[in-house]
């Protein structure tokens, strides 16, 4: 399987395409933004689901107080009623969590960016000893992408319930070729934080989801974010669906594997895959969180509430995604550094079934954006991909209280 069909893939393009498109019309929104900006992100948002998407949630800050709007296809309406406040899957939103976590370690002195994977899991990770935790972080290791093996793939898609330790996700990747030698090259791979969530686990002695827990969602008072063992929702949740298997095979590429399709209730030709364990994603994946306190989450990290202004600067040295663009999107130790029509951006993208979630605030950590797509397939189809980028772009321009970009 290529990343072009996989959920939790970041590819280069994936950073670097927020882009300028249209804008348009309203719905319910608050606060002092200028009401024509809060009508154009509205618009766009009920364009994004006219084009396809089951349902959109837009939150933008613009450092005075937020803006909120919701939008879902009528046919959805029958399963739940979307709400700004609904908890959603990150998916690979979760990085940043994880490199937070690594981190504060750095800044306690437990683990060092420089230790080499080999000094916490011998044995498990093959020329261990010349791949850093900083390579792991910033996506230098070489490591290939679990996600590619086939034995995944069937959890992924929800047709196995297989509860897929960290040690055999590990595996699975470190047996697939490594993409480049170790410091080399940018090559995005879930492996990196598998083994990341390892070395987090057996340096602290704590499981993952109470690292998450107890240093980040208690001091942020985050009462919806947690990282999921299981496919259980702790409060109202947004509902994630992706396209049938007959509509599903219209967007896989021709060299995709035959019988491909999402288990779950299905209707009006989608899936609904609230339901799939993200276990599968694990480190790479598993949290959920809502609009509202993602957005306290990456404001607290990027204005230093987090971590130590070291660590924060170590966290901001960015590689280039692509090497022919040194001065476009950079990615960090789990954050990208990304530049749009309206200004620089620091965030993340995440992918998992049902849920495409792009997520940033400004340098400062003063103004902050959450776009969710209630798909992660569905989305990619060329009419609902215009409208999404529309949409995101206007919700930047909107954080940065700047006029939305014409056509």
């Amino acid at each position: 399987m290529r990343k072009t069909t996989l959920p939790l893939a970041l590819t280069a393009a994936g950073l670097a395409v927020i882009a300028t498109l249209p804008v348009a019309h309203a719905d319910r929104g608050r606060g002092p933004t200028d009401p024509a900006t809060r009508t154009r992100v509205a618009e766009l948002a009920q364009r994004a689901v006219d084009a396809g998407n089951p349902g959109v949630i837009v939150r933008f800050d613009d450092g005075r107080s937020p803006v909120e709007i919701t939008k879902q296809a009528p046919w959805t309406t029958k399963d739940h009623r979307l709400a700004a406040t609904d908890e959603f899957r990150v998916g690979s939103n979760t990085k940043t969590v994880v490199a937070t976590l690594v981190l504060q370690l750095v800044g306690e002195g437990r683990v060092g960016l420089d230790d080499p994977v080999g000094k916490w899991l011998p044995g498990l990770v093959p020329g261990g000893s010349g791949i850093t935790l900083r390579m792991l972080l910033n996506h230098t290791s070489g490591l290939a992408d679990f996600v590619d093996d086939p034995a995944v793939i069937d959890s992924v898609f929800g047709t196995s319930r297989k509860k897929w330790t960290a040690p055999e996700l590990l595996a699975a990747g470190t047996r697939l070729p490594p993409t480049a030698t170790p410091g080399t090259e940018w090559h995005y791979s879930n492996t990196n934080y598998i083994a990341l969530g390892m070395v987090l686990e057996k340096a602290t002695g704590r499981c993952l989801a109470d690292l998450v827990d107890q240093r980040i969602a208690r001091p942020l008072r985050l009462k919806h974010t947690y990282f999921a063992t299981d496919a259980t929702w702790r409060g109202g949740h947004a509902t994630g669906y992706e396209p049938d298997a007959a509509h599903l095979k219209e967007l896989l590429p021709p060299d995709a594997p035959e019988g491909l399709a999402f288990v779950g209730p299905e209707h009006d030709g989608h899936v609904d895959v609230s339901g799939v364990d993200p276990g599968w994603g694990w480190a790479a994946g598993a949290v959920v969180s809502t609009a509202a306190e993602w957005s306290r989450f990456q404001t607290a990290l990027l204005s230093g509430e987090l971590l130590a202004p070291a660590q924060l600067e170590q966290m901001r040295a960015v590689v280039p995604v692509d090497p022919a663009a040194p001065d476009g999107a950079g990615y960090g130790l789990g954050i990208a550094r990304v530049p749009t029509p309206c200004g620089v951006v620091w965030g993340h993208v995440g992918g998992i079934p049902g849920y495409l979630t792009k997520t940033y605030t400004d340098d400062s950590g003063t103004r902050s954006v959450a776009v969710v797509d209630l798909t992660y397939y569905g989305g990619t189809a060329p009419k609902a991909d215009e409208a999404n980028k529309a949409l995101e772009t206007a919700a930047v321009c909107a954080m940065f209280d700047k006029p939305v970009p014409a056509s």
